[in-house]
């Protein structure tokens, strides 16, 4: 029987193949969280549905974010199908 390492992420219970992947993934979900407070702190009556789909819309999208802020608004009106897809390949499903 093969013995196979797997990090799970505490946040959302995502499983990775690799502990770089997983910390990446946590920091991300970490961001999206302190987004979606701030915007909550800022602007009140959003449900909190929304809040958590705003923030992790933003948190995902930071690398553009930062391109944007620095003189390149039009990459975020870029299709990122792509660079979703990259990032879930290194997602592994784990049966129950």
């Amino acid at each position: 029987m093969a013995v196979i390492a797997v990090w799970k992420c505490d946040r959302d219970g995502t499983m990775f193949e690799d502990k770089k992947s997983a910390e990446t993934h946590d920091r991300m979900l970490e961001l999206a969280a302190n987004i979606s407070q701030l915007i909550e702190n800022e602007i009140p009556g959003i449900e909190d549905e929304q809040l958590e789909s705003i923030g992790l819309l933003l948190a995902k999208r930071s690398d553009d974010l930062v391109k944007a802020c620095k003189g390149k608004p039009d990459v975020l009106l870029e299709s990122r199908d792509d660079q979703n897809d990259e990032k879930l390949d290194n997602v592994t499903a784990i049966s129950k």
